[in-house]
C-alpha cells in the first residue's frame, strides 16, 4: 500500500492550492488598486479572480477525493487478499496433513469441520464482491416473489448460528403476532440480514448477544431491528459506514477482518426494495442497533 505517499501528495496539493489562492488575491488586489479609474477592467478582474478561486477549490477538492478513494481501494484490495489467502492457506495445510500422515478419526473430523468453515468464509467473500458489483443496478431484482419476512430472518439467524457455532440463545428473535410479507428478491434480502447479523456477532467483544425484533412501523411499512452489545459506532461515523470500501478507523474494530463492502451492499439492496436503513448507537463501546424499514404487501395471521 502507498497510503503515506498519497498523504504527502495531498499535503503538497493543499499547500500549492493555498499559495495559488494567496498569489491570486495579491495580484488581483494590486491590479485593482493600480487601475481604479478603469471600471470595466476592474469588473473583469473580479470575475477573473472568482473563476481562478473556483477552479482552484474544485481542483483541490477533486484531487483529495481521488486520493481518499484510492486509499480506500488499496485497503479493500488488501482486505480481500487477506480474506481469500488466509482460508486457502488453511485448507491447503489441512489437506497436505491428511495426505502425508495418518490422522485419528476424531482429528480428521475436526480438520473437515475447519475446512468447511474456511470454505464458507471464501464463499462469503466472493458473494460480497459479486453483490457489490451489481448493488447499484436498481433494476436488477431477479426472482421477485412474495416473501414471508419472518421465515427469511429465521433462516438468516440459523445461518449465522451455524457459521459461528453459537448457542441457541445467542441470537434472540422477537416478532409480532402477524406474519408480514414483502415483494422482493429472497437471495438479496437474505444477504441484507445475513450481513447485519454477521456484523453484530463479529464486532461483539465477548460472548455475542444479539436481539432481532420485527414489528410493524405503520400500516404500510415494518421494521427489523438488529441490536448488539458490541464495539458501537461514533455519531460522526453513522452515515459513512454505508459507503463502499469504508471501514471505521478504530483499532477496536480492526480486530475483525472484512472487505468494507457489507454495509454498502446492505444499503444498496434495501434501497432497491424501496426501503430505508439507519443505525443508532450511543457511541463507541455501547453497542449498535441497525434498523431496516421495508414496505409490506399484506398481513396474514400466524398459523399455530
Amino acid at each position: 500500500m502507498r497510503v503515506p505517499g498519497r498523504r504527502k501528495t495531498a499535503v503538497t496539493f493543499l499547500v500549492l492550492g493555498i499559495c495559488l489562492v494567496v498569489l491570486a488575491v495579491a495580484l488581483n488586489v494590486g491590479w485593482i488598486l493600480l487601475n481604479l479609474r478603469q471600471v470595466a477592467l476592474m469588473v473583469f478582474g473580479i470575475v477573473f479572480f472568482a473563476v481562478i478561486i473556483t477552479g482552484l477549490v474544485l481542483n483541490t477538492t477533486f484531487l483529495l477525493r481521488e486520493i481518499r478513494r484510492n486509499e480506500q481501494q488499496d485497503a479493500f484490495l488488501s482486505a480481500v487478499t487477506h480474506e481469500l489467502k488466509t482460508p486457502i492457506a488453511s485448507i491447503k495445510l489441512y489437506l497436505e496433513t491428511l495426505k502425508t500422515r495418518e490422522v485419528a478419526p476424531e482429528k480428521r473430523s475436526e480438520f473437515y469441520d475447519t475446512m468447511l468453515t474456511d470454505t464458507n468464509r471464501l464463499l462469503t467473500t466472493v458473494e460480497q464482491v459479486l453483490h457489490a458489483g451489481s448493488a447499484n443496478d436498481r433494476k436488477r431484482l431477479l426472482n421477485t416473489s412474495e416473501i414471508d419476512i419472518f421465515k427469511l430472518v429465521r433462516e438468516c439467524v440459523a445461518i449465522i448460528q451455524t457459521r459461528y457455532n453459537l448457542e441457541e440463545n445467542a441470537i434472540e428473535f422477537l416478532r409480532s403476532e402477524k406474519n408480514i410479507t414483502v415483494s422482493g428478491d429472497w437471495s438479496e434480502l437474505q444477504a441484507v440480514f445475513t450481513n447485519l447479523l454477521d456484523n453484530a456477532v463479529k464486532y461483539s467483544d465477548k460472548g455475542a448477544k444479539v436481539f432481532v425484533e420485527a414489528r410493524g412501523s405503520d400500516e404500510k411499512t415494518f421494521e427489523i431491528r438488529i441490536k448488539d452489545s458490541g464495539v458501537g459506532i461514533a455519531p460522526n461515523e453513522a452515515k459513512r459506514i454505508f459507503k463502499r470500501f469504508y471501514r471505521i478507523p478504530n483499532l477496536s474494530t480492526q480486530k475483525a477482518k472484512g472487505t468494507g463492502l457489507g454495509l454498502y451492499i446492505v444499503s444498496s439492496i434495501v434501497k432497491k426494495h424501496r426501503g430505508k436503513i439507519r443505525v443508532e448507537s450511543a457511541g463507541e463501546g455501547k453497542g449498535s442497533t441497525f434498523i431496516v424499514k421495508l414496505p409490506k404487501t399484506k398481513n396474514v395471521k400466524t398459523e399455530n
